[in-house]
């Protein structure tokens, strides 16, 4: 597998207008001085025992930031699992908790893996209207799905060229046996990406010099596959 060196996560993600329109996710953060606070307050704080108010990155879109309050049931600052998969749901689709489990492991909180922080949150949203912008752009018949070859264009066109054998491995998790032919959803795109993305990134650290080879003890191999496996 080749990778190239652009990062497809922005780390200052829009929302995307309405639910999830197609194409427009050129929101630009306005200047420092004129960057308003987004970040709410849960009625406190921090004062008189509430939770102090979530942080998110100052020029986080306010809709991002209501898709999370609307979720964050206990108040905490942070949602967990089926949160996360509400809070999506609202803004894109229903995604299976197989892919939001995937999404949550790419996006760690280091403070809570099994949570999702505002600013995980922020940079989640915002690496899914990027793919979202991609799946519409390969979805040419707007079937709402994508085949194989547009499944192996769309991973190229966000950095990764993905092996044919490689390929036919992600696309036969979606073979139902059928005579129809294998074609992707949004969370099904979304699922072989973050296993992509996920498991090319960890290989990068080992192959440091960008050659395509590495040399990985059992141990490191297992602890790199193990948590996309999990994620089923």
């Amino acid at each position: 597998m080749s990778y190239s060196g652009h990062n497809p996560s922005p780390s200052a993600p829009p929302a995307p207008e309405s639910h999830h329109p197609a194409g427009n996710y050129s929101y630009q953060p306005p200047p420092p001085s004129q960057q308003p606070n987004y970040a709410y307050n849960y009625g406190g704080g921090g004062q008189y025992g509430f939770p102090p108010a979530p942080v998110f990155p100052p020029w986080t879109h306010p809709e991002v930031i209501r898709s999370f309050q609307m979720v964050d049931s206990d108040r905490s600052g942070f949602i967990d699992a089926k949160e996360l998969q509400q809070a999506l749901s609202n803004g894109y689709q229903k995604f299976s908790i197989r892919t939001i489990r995937l999404l949550m492991f790419q996006f760690r909180n280091p403070s809570d893996p099994f949570r999702t922080g505002p600013k995980e949150f922020a940079e989640l949203w915002g690496c899914l209207g990027q793919w979202r912008a991609i799946f519409e752009r390969f979805d040419r018949d707007r079937s709402g799905k994508i085949d194989a070859a547009e499944l192996r264009d769309a991973l190229y066109s966000l950095g990764y060229a993905v092996p044919p054998s490689v390929l036919q491995l992600l696309i036969s998790k979606y073979d139902d046996h059928s005579e129809r032919r294998v074609e992707l959803s949004f969370d099904s795109f979304v699922e072989c990406g973050m296993i992509v993305r996920g498991l090319t990134t960890k290989f990068m650290e080992k192959d440091t010099r960008y050659t395509g080879s590495a040399t990985l003890t059992y141990e490191t191999f297992m602890t790199m596959v193990i948590p996309f496996l999990a994620a089923e």
